[in-house]
């Protein structure tokens, strides 16, 4: 039986959701008593091992190749059939490479570019255009809520291609808010600062770590599961009239004007 996108039990695929903010935002469904498919790239193990952490039942693990639009489709296919239909759409997987464009040769650049963009770009496109139409046909209307970040509006010096990427993804989310409205659809953006996840651990614990955690008044980095609650905040009933909103979870890091 499938939920209703303004009711508990609905069905929730997320994104890059093996480990850190992925698996937090996961958690923070299921324990809504939502059933979550738990997307993966590569690390099979990882959302095994989230998808058995979360409380509840109904959830999947279901690999895919986010730059493979294809894959993409099967995807959202099988979360569909697997979760009884999709009422909200995560868009939390991203690469980020490092390519400061000083010291980086054409060909990485190259590569470094369309890595990113196919991921946190295309990938998020692709699908919510089928999460979207499972949405539509199904006529319950639904969310789709980004995981976009601070660096599309501070800029990423050493990652171009993700603040680029992530500045065309609060772009994406806007105008499918406004295209999605009728359908009964809403979409968001959270835009996070740096977040204590198990990536950036060395990061924060290593002599960077004290310049990382001063960009904040409060003097630390956010949890993942900050921003989980901002996702979930923007997937509830009550959210609806915050469909084009970028919502900025930084700790006053970076305010935009």
């Amino acid at each position: 039986m499938s939920g209703t996108a303004d009711g508990g039990g609905r069905g929730v695929l997320v994104t890059g959701a093996s480990r850190g903010i992925g698996r937090a935002i996961a958690a923070a469904f299921a324990a809504d008593g939502d059933r979550v498919a738990v997307h993966c790239g590569t690390r099979r193990a990882d959302a095994e091992e989230t998808a058995a952490s979360l409380p509840g039942a109904g959830h999947t693990v279901l690999a895919a190749d986010l730059t493979d639009p294809e894959a993409v489709r099967r995807l959202v296919a099988d979360a569909a059939g697997a979760l009884g239909g999709i009422d909200v759409l995560v868009n939390n997987a991203a690469a980020m490479i490092a390519h400061p464009l000083p010291d980086t040769g054409w060909d990485d650049w190259v590569a470094a570019w369309r890595r990113t963009v196919d991921v946190n770009l295309l990938g998020a496109a692709h699908a919510s255009y089928c999460a979207a139409r499972d949405m539509i046909d199904r006529g319950v209307g639904g969310r789709i809520v980004n995981v976009g970040s601070r660096g599309a509006f501070r800029g990423e010096p050493d990652h171009p291609a993700y603040g680029a990427s992530k500045a065309a993804l609060h772009a994406l989310g806007q105008s499918l808010a406004v295209s999605l409205a009728p359908h009964g659809i809403g979409v968001a953006s959270v835009a996070p600062g740096f977040v204590r996840t198990e990536r950036v651990a060395g990061r924060l614990s290593g002599a960077e770590g004290e310049a990382i955690r001063a960009q904040s008044p409060f003097g630390r980095v956010a949890a993942a599961e900050e921003v989980a609650a901002a996702v979930r905040y923007l997937a509830s009933p009550g959210a609806v009239w915050s469909s084009g909103a970028v919502l900025d979870v930084n700790g006053a890091s970076y305010l935009r004007t």
